[in-house]
């Protein structure tokens, strides 16, 4: 989801992929594991409150809540999330 969303957010121009996108994810990706998007990280983005719709931001936080990771981010409004790890990223 990170992934994509920096995509989208090239694509309309608020922000830069050096030296281009399809480079900088295979660079972004070095060193990283992937998280599965599983049926019960959907069921659970389903069910949680947030307090606004982002559907990205749903599966972010799902993820983190059913693999037991903490969730960083410089999103507010995904801070202190009750039973989800969060850590500001500023």
């Amino acid at each position: 989801m990170s992934t994509w969303e920096a995509l989208i957010l090239h694509r309309k121009g608020k922000i830069v992929l050096y030296p281009d996108p399809t480079h900088w994810v295979e660079q972004m990706a070095l060193g990283f594991r992937e998280a599965p998007l599983t049926h019960e990280v959907v069921v659970t983005a389903e069910g949680l409150q947030l307090s606004h719709a982002d559907p990205a931001d749903r599966f972010l936080a799902a993820t983190a809540k059913v693999l037991a990771l903490t969730l960083v981010t410089a999103d507010r409004k995904l801070l202190g999330l009750g039973d989800i790890a969060t850590l500001a990223n500023r």
